[in-house]
């Protein structure tokens, strides 16, 4: 009997740590900025938020532009957050002071950028961990196989929907999520 007790005290315990840490919104998480910032998630309840993973040379490098425009476009209701990751094809390679630098100077780029990061494996970034991962998301299961992958969320920082790289930032599959 006191063995099954235990058991019981182990499993309820193992339980209510699991759903502590576990999240079903963005909004819990931070992260560094490309100048060395943070990005506060938290900040950006009340709006949809578009996550993407970025690289400055790649053939979609130009979502930049339609990126931008998206932002500028919805900015009253939409944040895009880019992560530079240099994962693929290594077509990220450079500084977040030259990431940063070239994205303004070719694109105009005025969304929030964060510090290069890894969007899978071993070193993924916490945030990709969630944004990935249907156990932490609640929502959908995703792999990042190439630069430009999209995550939509809504004003609650629920996930909403995962878009591949050939999804372009003006197109109807994202835009419909704006109406």
């Amino acid at each position: 009997m006191l063995r099954y007790s235990t058991l019981l005290i182990v499993i309820i315990t193992l339980t209510s740590f699991s759903m502590i840490n576990s999240s079903s919104s963005i909004h819990s998480f931070t992260v560094t900025s490309i100048n060395g910032g943070t990005i506060k998630f938290a900040d950006f309840k009340g709006k949809k938020i578009l996550v993407v993973n970025t690289a400055s040379q790649c053939g979609y490098t130009p979502q930049y532009e339609g990126l931008e425009k998206l932002y500028t476009r919805h900015n009253d209701k939409l944040v895009i957050v880019g992560f530079p990751c240099n994962q693929f094809g290594g077509q990220e390679p450079g500084t977040n002071e030259s990431i940063q630098s070239f994205c303004k100077k070719n694109y105009g780029v005025t969304f929030p950028l964060a510090a290069k990061v890894d969007v899978k494996g071993a070193n993924q970034a916490a945030i990709y961990h969630w944004l990935c991962n249907k156990k932490e998301n609640g929502v959908l299961d995703a792999e990042i196989s190439w630069n430009f992958n999209k995550f939509i969320l809504d004003e609650n920082g629920k996930l909403l929907a995962y878009f591949p790289s050939n999804v372009k930032p003006d197109s109807e599959e994202i835009l419909k999520w704006l109406k």
